[in-house]
């Protein structure tokens, strides 16, 4: 797997199956910031005490260590629970190689596809090995004040956009949880109207079209 530095110096991979990084090349970090923890308003929760994230297609944790930088530096009190999602355990090897500038991660690095947990403080990462259209399923209704949604993009994995996999995400979600994702593809969003997601555009970083943010129609 050879690891791609991105435009704002953080590092990723390519994945040579799919022929994708596992994260935007304007900017590993920068994208986990601004297309994941901001729109999931991760300060905001902070506030309330506790958050729940479920990190689908967690990788090598990007997106849910900066939700945690995101969320301490708001309340160091805070209580955070990251459940991540991952299929592939080359990637989850990988965690070891890099470091970005997420002041969390390092304790990231205490994840190996053979110890997929820690806590540190009050917070609790666990990751769950496995296809994530069949883990989820074990993960109860109304749980989750954000979801993280990451899988490569539909036009290399359109297995992971169907309507069957956004209505779990819809089950697994808080009424008032935020599911963001950096797809805008109309098979995505299709897909998320007809699981009861109710959909709108997310930031533009990089990309030529924005991400999407959506939330449960209830």
């Amino acid at each position: 797997m050879q690891k791609v530095i991105t435009r704002d110096g953080s590092e990723t991979f390519l994945n040579e199956q799919v022929k994708e990084t596992y994260h935007s090349q304007t900017g590993a970090v920068e994208e986990a910031l601004k297309k994941y923890a901001i729109p999931c308003k991760i300060k905001e929760l902070a506030k309330t005490g506790k958050v729940t994230i479920l990190d689908v297609c967690a990788g090598i944790g990007y997106n849910s260590a900066m939700a945690i930088d995101v969320a301490l530096e708001e309340n160091p009190d805070c209580e955070i629970e990251i459940i991540g999602l991952e299929y592939d355990s080359e990637i989850i090897q990988k965690i070891q190689e890099v470091a970005p500038p997420i002041k969390f991660f390092q304790h990231y690095q205490k994840i190996t596809p053979q110890n997929l947990a820690f806590t540190e403080g009050k917070v609790s990462v666990k990751y769950i090995l496995g296809d994530a259209r069949e883990t989820s399923k074990k993960l109860p209704d109304n749980y989750f004040d954000a979801v993280f949604f990451d899988p490569f993009s539909p036009q290399s994995s359109p297995e992971m956009w169907g309507v069957d996999f956004f209505k779990e995400m819809w089950r697994v979600m808080k009424n008032s949880a935020i599911l963001a994702t950096f797809s805008c593809a109309r098979m995505a969003r299709d897909n998320m109207a007809a699981a009861g997601l109710l959909y709108d555009d997310g930031p533009i970083l990089g990309r030529r079209g924005p991400g999407t943010v959506a939330v449960k129609w209830v």
